[in-house]
This record gives C-alpha cells, sequence and structure tokens, in this order.
C-alpha cells in the first residue's frame, strides 16, 4: 500500500484508521476515559484479535492475555450502545486433542477434552472438570509461591501441565480455549462470533501474493531446510498440516461480520477457517514442494556457493528422527582420540532440530481435522462478484503452486529480505 499511495499513505491510513494507546492486560483496556466513552459511542463491531501465542508461554501472563483478556474487552463491549457484533480471533487448535472431523461448536465452561475423550472408555468421574476460574487462582497463586529467579521456567511448566492435564497441548492453545469459555459464560445478549483459523500463512492474493510479515508456522522448517541445517521431519507422512493463506482469514472475517452483524441477533457462532478437510495439505507432500523449490533455486553460501539439499526424510516416530539426525552429527563431525567431536555448527545444527521436533510434535502428529460446514455455508451466501473480490474458498488452493510460487519466494522476500540468495 505504501507503494501504491506513495507520499499520501499516511494520509490515506489517518483517514481510516484512529490508533488508541491501550492494553487487553489492564482494566478498561488502559485506554484514557475521554476515548473509551467515544468509542463507546460510536463503535458498532469490535474485532478482538490479541493474544500471546508463544506455545510454552508463563502459565500467569498466558492467562492474563489469552483467557482475562477477551473477558476485558468482553466487559468494554457491554458498554458500545450500538454494538451490532463481537468477533474474537481464537485458533482451531483450541480444539486441542480431539481426533477425526472435528465441528465448529463452542466451548461451555467446565469443557475438558481428557474427559471427553476418556467418555468412550473409562467414567468421566475420575477426570477432572475444567473450572476457569479456579485455574486462573492456580496461576496467581503459583506466580506469588515462587522466588523471583525461578518463577518463569516455573510458571512455563506449570502451564504445560495443565494444558495436558485436561488435553490440550500447550499453553497457548489451552489459554485460548479458556478465554472461548469465558466470553460463552458472559456473553448475555450480546452476538458473538468465534473466528478460528488454522495455521495462517502467506497471503494468497491481496494485498500482494506471498505477502508475510515475521515467520509463521512452517516458516522456520523451510528456512533450516533450504539452509541444508535440517534435513529430516518427525510427522506423520501421510497425516496433514492444516493451513490457510492470511487473506482468507481476513476475507472470512469481513463476511461474516457482514452477515452477523446486520442481523444483530444475540447468539455464538464459530467459523473454522481450516483446509484440513475440504483440502488437505499431506506432510510428504509438503515436504516435497520444499525440495522442488529449494532444488531449482537454492540457498547460496557464505562463498556464494549453491546449497545443495536432498529430499526431506520424514520419520513417524520420535525415536527414528532423534537417531537419525544423531547418526547425521556424527558422520559430520571429526574423530578424535577421545571419540567423535561436535563442532560448533554441527551442535548447532543438532540442538535446533530437536528443539524444532519437540516444539512442533503435537502438530506434525496431529489426529485432528477440521470440519469448515458453517464457512462453507458463508461461502454459498455471497455473489458472483463478493466471491471474486472476498475469496476464501481454502478449498481452491492449488497447494503446489501456493507453496513453490507464493509462499516460499514471499517469506524469502518479506521475511528474509533476500539474504542467502
Amino acid at each position: 500500500m505504501r507503494q501504491f499511495y506513495g507520499k499520501s499513505y499516511k494520509e490515506f491510513m489517518l483517514n481510516k484508521l484512529v490508533p488508541i494507546v491501550g492494553n487487553v492486560g489492564e482494566s478498561g483496556l488502559g485506554m484514557e476515559v475521554g476515548f473509551a466513552d467515544h468509542i463507546a459511542n460510536e463503535v458498532d463491531i469490535i474485532v478482538h484479535s490479541a493474544g500471546n501465542t508463544t506455545f510454552d508461554e508463563r502459565y500467569d501472563v498466558a492467562i492474563d492475555i489469552n483467557t482475562l483478556g477477551p473477558c476485558r474487552m468482553l466487559s468494554f463491549a457491554k458498554r458500545c450502545k450500538g454494538l451490532k457484533l463481537f468477533m474474537h480471533v481464537s485458533t482451531a487448535y483450541t480444539n486441542g486433542q480431539r481426533k477425526g472431523v472435528i465441528s465448529e461448536k463452542p466451548f461451555r465452561n467446565g469443557d475438558s477434552i481428557t474427559r471427553e475423550l476418556a467418555a468412550f472408555e473409562y467414567s468421566m468421574s475420575s477426570f477432572p472438570i475444567l473450572d476457569v476460574e479456579a485455574e486462573i487462582k492456580v496461576a496467581l497463586d503459583a506466580r506469588n509461591a515462587f522466588e523471583d529467579n525461578i518463577v518463569t521456567q516455573k510458571m512455563q511448566d506449570l502451564g504445560m501441565e495443565r494444558a495436558r492435564m485436561y488435553g490440550w497441548q500447550d499453553t497457548y492453545v489451552f489459554t485460548k480455549a479458556m478465554g472461548e469459555m469465558m466470553i460463552e459464560s458472559q456473553r448475555e445478549e450480546i452476538p458473538v462470533v468465534i473466528i478460528r483459523p488454522s495455521i495462517i500463512e502467506s497471503t494468497y492474493k491481496e494485498p500482494i501474493p506471498g505477502w508475510i510479515e515475521g515467520l509463521r508456522m512452517i516458516d522456520p522448517l523451510l528456512i533450516y531446510y533450504g539452509k541444508g541445517e535440517l534435513t529430516a521431519f518427525p510427522a506423520d507422512a501421510k497425516g496433514v498440516i492444516d493451513a490457510v493463506p492470511a487473506d482468507m482469514v481476513v476475507n472470512a472475517m469481513l463476511a461474516a461480520m457482514a452477515k452477523h452483524g446486520a442481523v444483530r441477533k444475540p447468539g455464538l457462532r464459530v467459523y473454522h477457517i481450516a483446509s484440513s478437510v475440504v483440502n488437505p495439505l499431506v506432510h510428504q507432500d509438503l515436504c516435497d514442494y520444499f525440495f522442488d523449490y529449494f532444488n531449482s533455486s537454492p540457498y547460496m553460501d557464505l562463498q556464494r556457493r549453491p546449497i545443495k539439499i536432498q529430499p526431506a526424510k520424514v520419520f513417524n516416530s520420535m525415536d527414528d528422527f532423534h537417531t537419525h539426525i544423531h547418526t547425521e552429527a556424527i558422520q559430520r563431525s571429526p574423530n578424535s582420540p577421545q571419540g567423535i567431536r561436535f563442532s560448533k555448527r554441527v551442535q548447532r545444527s543438532l540442538d535446533l532440530a530437536k528443539h524444532l521436533a519437540k516444539l512442533y510434535e503435537p502438530y506434525s502428529f496431529y489426529e485432528g481435522r477440521f470440519d469448515n460446514t458453517n464457512v462453507q455455508m458463508l461461502i454459498k451466501e455471497l455473489s458472483e462478484e463478493e466471491k471474486r473480490h472476498f475469496d476464501f474458498d481454502v478449498g481452491s488452493v492449488d497447494w503446489k503452486d501456493y507453496i513453490c510460487n507464493i509462499h516460499i519466494p514471499g517469506v524469502l522476500r518479506h521475511v528474509q529480505k533476500g539474504r542467502g540468495l
């Protein structure tokens, strides 16, 4: 947009946007009273997209932003006299360790994935009910109990422990799920839409194909693979990674605003902006696309020589993956009288591979598929012209074309800034 509007870009943006200092971690959202009153009198749609996306964030920090943040925003929404819609941006992975096709249904306070999964085999009475208010107290009490020098690590460990106890992969998705529960229990007569995107990647068309800001979920993998530092991935080779282009998420949000904002009917509707049911992207195919791209357009090393890469190996178990990377590290290291000695570079690659494997394991072996029936119904309500201008039909994406011709070039251009090319 800067290129399109040139010198008038700032003027154009200030005519469209009014930046306000605020903080979802504070009561009253940290806004000045005058601004808050003015917004409450003028606004008709609120979109709450603030969140802490660190998988293993401190439990107290994640709860403050992801669970209590939506409550504070909803509290402000109740002051807005002409409010037509409250839209909350969550993530499809709030569905935790659910398996199979997962429907677009809201959470209720007390829902626990562990109890839900256990219902098929055991008595649910042996599994704890999730009490969000109690979890908030657990986090605050724990924070006050630990010494300053250990509090960060202890609170990170606590978050992961509580998440897994109730059936979620990590602190991030657990606290986001509790945020949804709080919205459902406190919304009263406010019309609410919850948007649950899966893994958001670069844009498909707008504002330009491949635009992206910062590294997203799959991007560290493709960069380290292209540089030859990562030669294998732990994943279910036939499993699916659920990705969606960023502009399709935005377009779906706009369509949902138009539909539900016009009706102004109390209720809560969930939309999965996801691809795993309508257009699955298979892990093995994704690895093949990475190879196709970097084999034809390789990274350059410091001497400007092309970095040669091999097809990525996909291991269906973490044990096999760890065996592979250790064997590879040994092969790349010299022998000494004391045995194998890893160079700093080899050790760094080994540590990196272990870190990424641990980080992505819950997602690379994920067994859920996100149904998007509500999204498909929303698409059907659009006119042909609206479909052209506000495309969010993930089923129409050609994944090989998107990954090789749009996404990877976009990451290298907008995030890597052409480094290593």
